[in-house]
């Protein structure tokens, strides 16, 4: 194993969605959870802003539209929000965190780019992200994200009730194992206690969540 899973777990979800239709998107999956999304504020370097809903153990579900800005046509994120919008929204892909990207820069063979999002209440979070590419090529392929140290993590704040239990993935695991920098054999174990469930489908990509929530387990496709 290439990768010490130790240092790589699940960060995010993103669901994708027209930007009309975000406070609705809001409404309809925070209600099925029964949780509350928080705005999440502007990316201004990828032309989108998000509404996001913290997990219990860190991780977060994310809504993500992208704006009338050049941004969401130049910058890869802004492009894979809109595209993904425009084949009918839903879910776009899963994110995961590392401690230090240098290796994974080193791994792929490229230099990751910079991206912030500014909050409603004017605090700045600032990270480092690559594989964005990837992913619109492949949407079973996760991206990578390393966090500014000393920074209120977006999942920070653990909703008491909502859980992320399984992912279900149209795919080759093998393929998503390689990317990640891991064993097939251990690809469980890096992403637990998330269960990764491959299923069979058209298109590769994330295909629906299951969440444990108060009112029993919610899947959302």
């Amino acid at each position: 194993m290439d990768m010490d899973h130790a240092t790589m777990h699940l960060d995010h979800v993103s669901y994708a969605c027209h930007p009309g239709e975000m406070i609705d998107v809001v409404q309809r999956i925070g209600s099925e959870l029964g949780g509350v999304f928080m705005d999440g504020g502007l990316h201004p370097r990828f032309g989108t802003r998000n509404f996001v809903l913290p997990l219990v153990g860190g991780a977060y579900v994310e809504i993500v539209s992208a704006l009338d800005h050049p941004a969401a046509d130049k910058a890869p994120f802004g492009r894979a929000v809109r595209r993904r919008a425009e084949d009918g929204g839903g879910w776009m892909g899963w994110v995961v965190s590392v401690d230090d990207i240098a290796p994974v820069e080193e791994r792929l063979g490229r230099v990751s780019v910079p991206g912030h999002r500014i909050r409603p209440d004017g605090v700045d979070l600032n990270w480092r992200q690559i594989g964005v590419l990837d992913l619109i090529d492949d949407p079973q392929m996760p991206f990578f994200v390393s966090w500014d140290k000393d920074q209120e993590h977006p999942g920070l704040h653990d909703s008491p009730e909502v859980a992320l239990t399984h992912m279900e993935l149209s795919g080759e695991a093998a393929a998503v194992a390689s990317w990640l920098g891991t064993d097939h054999s251990d690809l469980d174990h890096c992403m637990a206690p998330v269960t990764l469930d491959w299923v069979s489908a058209e298109e590769h990509g994330l295909i629906a969540c299951v969440f444990h929530t108060s009112r029993g387990d919610i899947r959302i496709d």
